[in-house]
């Protein structure tokens, strides 16, 4: 097969850690210890923060267990192998999603937002999905009650099928890929290079420790991962002060909690309508979008931001066209991207999605047109008996057949498309869409992406294909947004498996973490989520985060819901004459379309990043808050920090120092909930 020519930026990463000669088991109790830990005393704080800040701990909680138990097994001279502790990692991220109770808690804010109401949505929501808007459970603000009991099981169970395709169809595009067609997946060693360098640095401590148990932290002070991710730490801890304690605590005793920074940006886009109308603008104040310039791409976050400058010129220009209608002076924010979605960006956002898709399926196409060319040739020199592309599986590293990968698959999607004609009785036309959506369109669409990623580190989507499934079949009703629908895609799992075997980790420990791991996520979720919902509104005053992202969801959730919807007693009326079909305008998907092909072609022929071709492109229409900052971290990183320290080492250092940070951050948040919750418990006692 002839070699691919990769991307400079991407060959830098493509060769950070390469795959170990044995596999180990990587599950234990330091997984479970490790899952709990995470769940009670990291899953809170990471909920709390992303309510408040928009922010998330859950890299930086991760390492603070994966970093605080190899400390321990250390000073009890245990060695924890590298294995154990990628698969420690792992378990640890799976906690620090924050649960699927927070979808139901939004859902429970959705049936009764203002949105909802304006488009004449409410109580349309069927009981599968959320309780109806004058329930109790809603009223009352709580989790524990029958009301719930249908869209949690219906939460876990499709859960539970996910899983399964996961690990089967995720699996079969990871076996077919990496052993067959031997792509390098080149951003795979960023994800497993962290807990392999910190496990491979330590592993020699153990010994070191031994020899000098009258000198404690010996090992630890002259770690320099360790000093980097203090520094990081202390300075989360400065900054989580003043971005999370002093709103957290003043709000347990004002009415309103006292915000030193604003949160989750500063808007100024009331400031600067007069330069700028119809563009929102504003920045977040977050040191941790400085780290994580450090830590992205280079060219990724140029991109992005040469993208982002150009739709703050467009906009006013656009405006001043007659094109961006909805906007009206005084509008903040979220009103000002909402009403540029329907005028113009939603639009144009499709038609961008629809080039990214052409571009990414035709070099997929052209490159394994490539393939079979190669597999020909090997296979008329190949000698008598000689397999061409023999993919065969190392041996030791927890395969399966391929064939019980597809039947499997098979019988999930099954019930997945079984489960969705149940919820939706009277939509038998949309039956042979999901056949197609669950047996055709999901595995071609994990097959791009999982090559997209071996090849390039980029993924794919094509827009707008539940929505043209729709109208095709004349479906109607809320109902069919809301039920699952097979539209999925699995090439990060086809990744994820690769990021394993680099790391030595026997596909079997992955499973049995999950298995574990899952089911406490579950039942802490509802925990933390119950008792934060219970004790104030979400969104509200102390949760400003939410009011932003939340409000913006709801009146897009409202938009596309209320297409289908037919009122009682009403014609059936055309899905073409609902408010969202009249959001999508043709033309302007045609421009889109073209700009994002054009400019694809314009940048590659220039010889730039495909990087910064894919940042380009997607930053098209997106708000400016977190880019000032971000592209100010990736200029130090590139052209100061890079150099000082040499690229190779800060390029190991970054996600450290991020990780430390966000930890910082997170013991803060951690510190405010405590306090919170012995608050509560204070203020209910009798006493």
């Amino acid at each position: 097969m002839s070699e691919r020519k990769l991307d400079s930026e991407l060959a830098a990463y493509r060769d950070m850690l390469k795959p170990p000669a044995e596999f180990r088991d990587g599950f234990g109790w330091s997984t479970v210890t490790g899952v709990v830990f995470c769940g009670l005393v990291m899953l809170p704080a990471s909920i709390y923060l992303g309510l408040m800040t928009g922010g998330s701990m859950g890299s930086a909680a991760t390492w603070v267990t994966l970093i605080l138990f190899n400390e321990i097994a250390r000073r009890a001279l245990v060695e924890l192998s590298p294995q154990r502790l990628v698969t420690l990692l792992r378990a640890a991220s799976i906690v620090m999603g924050g649960g699927p109770m927070g979808e139901l808690v939004y859902r429970a804010y959705l049936v009764n937002s203002e949105p909802v109401r304006d488009a004449g949505l409410r109580g349309a929501f069927p009981a599968w999905y959320a309780p109806a808007a004058d329930s109790a459970a809603i009223a009352g603000r709580q989790l524990m009650h029958s009301d719930w009991l249908m869209p949690i099981v219906l939460v876990a169970f499709v859960a539970v099928i996910g899983l399964v395709k996961r690990y089967t169809l995720g699996y079969f595009f990871f076996r077919l890929t990496s052993d067959i067609e031997k792509l390098p997946y080149p951003l795979a060693p960023v994800q497993a290079q962290g807990a392999m360098a910190l496990a491979e640095a330590d592993q020699g401590d153990v010994t070191a420790a031994a020899k000098s148990l009258g000198k404690p932290g010996a090992a630890m002070r002259g770690s320099e991962r360790w000093r980097q991710f203090s520094l990081g730490a202390m300075l989360g801890i400065v900054f989580g002060v003043i971005q999370v304690g002093v709103p957290a605590i003043s709000g347990l005793f004002l009415d309103q909690p006292i915000f030193l920074i604003p949160q989750p940006f500063l808007d100024l886009t009331t400031l600067t309508e007069g330069i700028l109308p119809a563009t929102p603008t504003g920045i977040a104040i977050d040191v941790g979008v400085i780290l994580l310039g450090f830590v992205l791409p280079f060219w990724a976050v140029v991109g992005t931001f040469a993208a982002i400058v150009l739709t703050m010129i467009l906009n006013p220009v656009l405006q001043k066209a007659g094109v961006l209608t909805g906007w009206q002076p005084g509008m903040d924010t979220v009103n000002t991207g909402f009403a540029n979605d329907v005028d113009f960006w939603l639009s144009f956002g499709v038609g961008a999605g629809l080039g990214i898709a052409a571009i990414s399926f035709g070099a997929t196409f052209k490159d394994l047109v490539a393939f079979g060319r190669a597999w020909r040739a090997r296979r008329a020199e190949r000698k008598p008996g000689e397999r061409v592309y023999a993919g065969s599986p190392p041996k030791g590293r927890g395969d399966y057949p391929l064939w019980i990968a597809l039947v499997g698959y098979c019988l999930a999607a099954a019930a997945t498309v079984g489960l969705a004609y149940y919820l939706l009785p009277n939509q038998s036309s949309l039956l042979p869409f999901l056949i197609i959506f669950a047996f055709v369109y999901s595995p071609f669409l994990s097959y791009v992406n999982a090559r997209l990623l071996g090849i390039a580190g980029q993924e794919v989507d094509i827009p707008f294909v539940r929505e043209t499934a729709f109208m095709v079949s004349g479906a109607r009703g809320v109902e069919v947004w809301l039920a699952p629908m097979p539209v999925e895609n699995f090439g990060q799992d086809a990744q994820a498996f690769r990021v394993s075997e680099l790391c030595g980790v026997r596909f079997w420990s992955l499973l049995k973490t999950d298995l574990v791991a899952i089911p406490i996520l579950f039942a802490l979720s509802f925990v933390f989520w119950s008792f934060i919902w219970k004790a104030n509104a979400i969104p509200s005053p102390a949760f400003p985060a939410a009011q932003v992202a939340w409000e913006m969801r709801a009146k897009r959730d409202a938009l596309i819901l209320s297409s289908t919807l037919v009122g009682e007693g009403a014609e059936a009326s055309s899905m073409a004459d609902s408010e969202f079909m009249r959001a999508i305008k043709p033309p302007v998907i045609g421009a889109g379309f073209g700009v994002t092909v054009g400019m694809y072609g314009a940048l590659s022929a220039m010889g730039l990043p495909v990087l910064f071709v894919y940042g380009m492109v997607r930053g098209l229409g997106q708000f400016p808050h977190l880019m000032v900052l971000e592209i100010i971290g990736a200029l130090l990183g590139r052209y100061w920090l890079a150099r000082w320290l040499g690229a190779d080492r800060f390029r190991r250092m970054a996600p450290t120092l991020l990780a430390g940070y966000f930890t910082g951050v997170g013991l803060i948040g951690m510190a405010a909930i405590a306090i919170r919750l012995v608050t509560e418990a204070a203020a209910g006692s009798p006493l």
